[in-house]
Parts: C-alpha cells; structure tokens; sequence
C-alpha cells in the first residue's frame, strides 16, 4: 500500500473517532449533567397532559335493552397566570354558558396560578361549544359521561362511575379494564410564540368492550317495585329478591331495597350501594330445613313418610328449650314431609340428631354454603359456617333449621335451583351466557331432588306458604321467619322470606324473596314475603307467555280461569249473531273462539281479558272487530 494512502486512512479514521467521541461527550453531557434543566424545560413546555380513554363500552339486559351507555359532554378549564384579563375571560365565558355564572368561575380561579376546572362534564350545545374554543386562555376538552337511563333499576347490580369514568362499584368496576378500554395520551404544549397546541398520541389500543348481562330489565323494574311496595306496607329496614334460571344459571333479576341512582351516586348511602344479596350474610331459618331434608334422604337415614314424634311443641336440649317457630302448635307424631310442610323446629331437630353432624355437613358445604358462589359482583361472602368436625347438640339442632349458620341470597338461590333442576347444580352468572363452557355435575340424584319437589309442592299446597299460589301453576317452595341478628348481639326482630318455584313449566327458574325487619304483629315469611314471591312469579309466567298453554284444553282453561278473579265467567255456548264471552282467556283462546265463529279480533296487552268491547251478548254485525284488553290476573 502507497504511503499517501495508507496517510489518508489513519486520517480519516482519527476524524470518525474524534467526531463520536465528541457524540458520545455530548450526550453524556444531556443524559447525566443538564438532565434536570432539560426536563424542567420540558415540563414547562407542557401545560397540561392528559390520559382519555375511549368512550366507555356499554351495558345491555339481555334483550339488548341499555342499562348504561355515554352521553358526550365537556370539560372546561385554564391557566389563571396565562391569563392577561381574567375577569373579561371568565365574563366572557358566563355569557356564552350561562349556566357558569361569573362568580362561581371567579371563585374557583381566585388565588390561584395554576391548572384549573372551571367546569367538568357539562353538556353544551354546538355553538356554545364554538364560543368557549374562541375564548383566549380557555381550554375545552369532549369528555364522555356515563349516563344509566334507567335510574334505580339493577343499580347495585351496575355499580357507578367516579368523575374520571373508572368503575367504583359493581359490574362497572369488576369489568372496569374491559369497558374502559386503552387510552391516548393527549398533551397541551406552548409553541416558540407561547401558544398552546393540542397534541394526541395516535395509538389509540384496543377499543372498549361491551358487556351483555343475564338481567332482564322490565322483570328487574317490576321486582324492584313489589319489593319497595312490601317494605312500605310493614314498615320494614329493607328486603332483596334474586330470580334464577335454573338451568343455565344466569340471574334474570336481582337486587336490594333500598337502593339508590347510580346517576347520583353520591346522594346514596353505602348500604344502599351495595347488593346485599351477595354481600351480607344472615340466618336463613327455615328455608334451610329442605338442606337437612335433602342430606337424610341421600344418606338413607329417613323417608319422606319416616315419622319423629315432635314433643308437644317442646324439647329440652342440653340446657335449652327448642320449640316451635309458632308457640301455639304443639305436634305429636309428623312424618317427614309433615315436617316440612308445617316447619317443625323440634321434628327438624330429631331428623339432624339421627343424621349427625358430619354427615349433614357433608351435605351443607356440597350445596355450596360456606364458599362464594363466584357470581360477577365484587365483595362477595363466603358465609358463615363452622370448620369444625363436630358440634354440640344444640348447636346441631339450631343448624338443622337455619340458625347458627348465615348465608348469603345468592347461595340459597342456586342450592333451591339445583333442587329445581333435578339435582345438577350450575353456578350463577350475571353473564348473558356465562356458563356455556362450564361443566356441570350432579350435586344429588333425581330420585332425591323430585322427592323433594314434591314435598315442596305440598308445603304451598297444604303447609305454610299459601300466599305465594300462582293460579293455574304448582309452585314448590319454603316459608322462613327467621330470627334477626341484632348489631350489640343476641336476636331482634325477623327476616321474612320465601323461596320456591313454578313446578310445572317448560322454564324453570327459582325465586328468593326476604324482607328485613318488618314491624308489627305480622311478620311471617308466608304472609309478608309469599305475597312478592307470587307477584314476580306470575309477572315471569305472563312475560314468557306460559300462559298460552291454556289454548291446548279449552273448556278446562275456562274453568281454571275461574280461580283468576275477573268480571264474568266464560261461555261457549254463543248464539248466532252474538258476541261471545272472552272474559279471562289468554290470546291464544280468544284466537280459537274467534276463529271458529270468523269473528275479526283486536288484541291490546298481555295476560287474559279483563274488558272487551262489544260487551258479551252484545249483537254483533257483520264486520265487526272485537277488540280485547288483556292484563296479568289478580287474585
């Protein structure tokens, strides 16, 4: 190699390492020694960032019916230092929202250099929202809000929003990742002149998701009104009801009184925010009786027809006297299902000392009672129940009828769905098909399930809980008036409750309905609770339109109609030339009378006729249309 060249190249090369060791000098020099001038530059040059996630996903019942969803508001705010007037800025503000009057503006600016609200999520219209963007100084951001069209209804089941949209409660915040979404980062940053500039990263993640749940609205709004309607007429502290469909498990209804407006949330108490259902435990009386019914028949100790003799209404046990919930029933010999049907304290006793303590444990903690059932809603509890192998014998026995046990609404729902079910248990979901990838196992056998079906049916039919019948229906369900814990200890007041459901439907689902602390002589969970059990019952029954069975025998549906109270009975014999009586038929009865006599018909409502027009009897010309008004039966 030439001399010259070889020259060039050391040359060259010394230049290439002069120049990046003067790089890597002077980026050490930014990275370590004027890092922190750099970044308080910067800092400075940023006024104001911001996280914004995207509109959050909605909320639907099962129908597609929205129970939360955004609206689209403003937020509005300033720099007061950066103001030169800002007196005439805030003036000038007012008069463009009025509703922002200039003293309110100037108080929350007053004293202070720094970023300020001066409004947040206020609706404006478009050219307001043009008047505030030419205000100098004045900056205004689109920021959706949460609105819930529905106000009370499935409000503790919804949960709540904070101001900067992150869920706080309920659905909203177990799922508050998903509807939330990922966000952007938007920036306000001074040019070289000063001037603020409006920056937005453009990675905008995924978008928000939205979320179908198992409730259906109108069922939730009616139960949420016979509840409220039954805590007025006793003077109650509250009360909750769950429906459930037994077979997939998800919850068509569900809730507590009182509740509150999730729009409004702050005007709401914390007890009322809460679904108490699922949070907060209490005896459940005898609706648990059925449990240790269900654990002598799988464990072979008793029969439905096995008899205990029931002591007169008193059994002394260790040192304490159990006797029956109603002091004036004094029982001798009753078999099981007597036992059952009339809620013998003393013959539930007798079963549970024949069966022992592990044994009926066995059966408890299979149906799920001391574990959270898992349903969507945060701070679930698990219940109260004891870990130890064995009990003493009044304890035993106050465990056989419901007491020195707490459970939660949603676990008494699903152990009576599993019955319902016959004997497979699924776990409840307020997930419009939550369960579809679950498994499912037998929890008791059929034999056992429909045998307790059957008793049920006759602790409606002949026992305790008559106020909750359902004409034309075989309702299977329980009666509890339950003793109430008091706070300082001890035992004050009731929980009237009833659990049960249709036996004889294509569409099985469960009931659970309780009321706290009802005041007065009359508290009974057969008369305080039956009655709103059988009110959201008969309003599923009509919403699912089982009443249309009533077509497939009509002279027979005629007749059991006439349980309904309606305004005449029916008629088929109709002359010629006359209208027929349709009073208290479903459609599909009124369709085939129509038929049969080429009769036009107009029907308005669901349920069966309460009014017709023309009236029966009545002439009836050639072309003329019957119009029919329906509504659910009343008792």
């Amino acid at each position: 190699m030439e001399k010259g060249l070889k020259t060039k190249i050391i040359v060259l090369f010394c230049l290439f390492v002069g120049g990046f060791v003067l790089i890597l000098g002077k980026a050490l020099k930014i990275q370590l020694i004027d890092r922190a001038e750099l970044i308080t530059r910067s800092q400075n040059q940023v006024f104001r960032e911001l996280t914004v996630y995207p509109k959050r996903g909605n909320i639907y019942d099962r129908n597609g019916n929205p129970l939360a969803i955004n609206i689209q508001t403003y937020s509005i705010f300033t720099i007061p230092k950066n103001l030169k007037n800002i007196k005439s800025s805030l003036k000038e503000l007012s008069r463009a929202v009025p509703k922002l009057t200039f003293n309110e503006l100037w108080r929350k600016t007053k004293g202070r250099d720094r970023y300020t609200w001066l409004a947040r999520k206020v609706t404006l219209t478009k050219d307001q929202v043009e008047k505030v963007k030419a205000i100098k100084g004045i900056y205004i951001d689109s920021v959706p809000k949460r609105l819930y069209p529905n106000h009370e209804v499935a409000s503790q089941v919804l949960g709540f929003v904070g101001i900067d949209n992150v869920g706080l409660g309920g659905i909203e915040y177990l799922f508050n990742d998903d509807l939330k979404g990922k966000p952007k980062v938007v920036k306000y940053v001074k040019d070289a002149k000063g001037r603020p500039i409006k920056f937005e990263s453009q990675d905008l993640g995924s978008n928000a998701k939205d979320i179908t749940l198992s409730i259906d609205k109108d069922l939730q709004a009616a139960a949420e009104r016979y509840l409220k309607e039954a805590v007025d007429k006793y003077d109650a502290d509250g009360g909750g009801f769950g429906v459930m469909d037994s077979r997939t498990g998800e919850i068509l209804a569900i809730g507590n009184y009182p509740n509150f407006d999730p729009n409004k949330w702050r005007e709401g108490n914390g007890q009322a925010r809460k679904l108490s259902f699922v949070t907060d435990p209490f005896e459940p009386g005898s609706n648990f009786k059925t449990i240790t019914v269900i654990s002598a028949f799988e464990n072979k100790i008793a029969t439905a027809d096995t008899s205990f003799y029931c002591e007169r209404g008193r059994l002394k046990v260790e040192d304490h006297i159990i006797s029956e919930a109603e002091s004036k029933k004094k029982f001798e010999w009753l078999t099981v299902e007597e036992i059952l049907r009339y809620s013998s304290n003393i013959g539930t006793t007798k079963l549970a000392f024949d069966l022992t303590f592990p044994k009926l444990k066995k059966t408890i903690e299979k149906f799920g009672f001391g574990q959270k059932t898992g349903i969507e809603i945060p701070g679930e509890s698990r219940g109260i129940f004891t870990s130890d192998k064995n009990v003493s014998p009044l304890s035993l026995s106050n465990i056989s009828f419901g007491q020195g046990v707490a459970t939660t609404g949603i676990q008494m729902l699903a152990a009576y769905a599993a019955i319902a079910n016959d004997g497979l248990y699924i776990k409840p979901t307020l997930i419009k098909g939550g369960n579809e990838t679950e498994k499912h196992n037998p929890l008791i056998s059929k034999e056992v399930a429909r045998e307790t079906q059957r008793i049920l049916i006759q602790a409606v039919e002949d026992g305790t809980g008559g106020r909750a019948k359902v004409p034309m229906f075989t309702i299977a369900g329980k009666t509890s008036t339950a003793q109430r814990v008091a706070p300082e200890g001890g035992y004050r007041g009731y929980v009237a409750a009833f659990i049960g459901f249709p036996a004889n439907v294509k569409s099985p689902f469960v009931v659970y309905t309780y009321v706290d602390n009802p005041k007065g002589r009359v508290y009974y969970g057969g008369t305080v609770a039956g009655p709103v059990f059988r009110k959201i019952t008969e309003y599923l029954l009509f919403k699912n339109k089982d009443f249309s069975n009533l077509a497939a025998h009509e002279d027979e549906a005629v007749d059991k109609m006439d349980m309904v109270k309606v305004k005449h009975s029916s008629t088929r014999n109709v002359p010629k030339g006359t209208t027929p009586n349709f009073m208290g038929l479903d459609k599909r009865s009124s369709g085939q009378i129509g038929s049969r006599y080429k009769i036009k018909l107009k029907h308005e409502g669901i349920g069966v006729v309460y009014e017709q027009s023309p009236s029966p009897g009545e002439e009836l010309k050639s072309g003329t249309v019957v119009t029919l008004k329906y509504r659910p039966p009343t008792l």
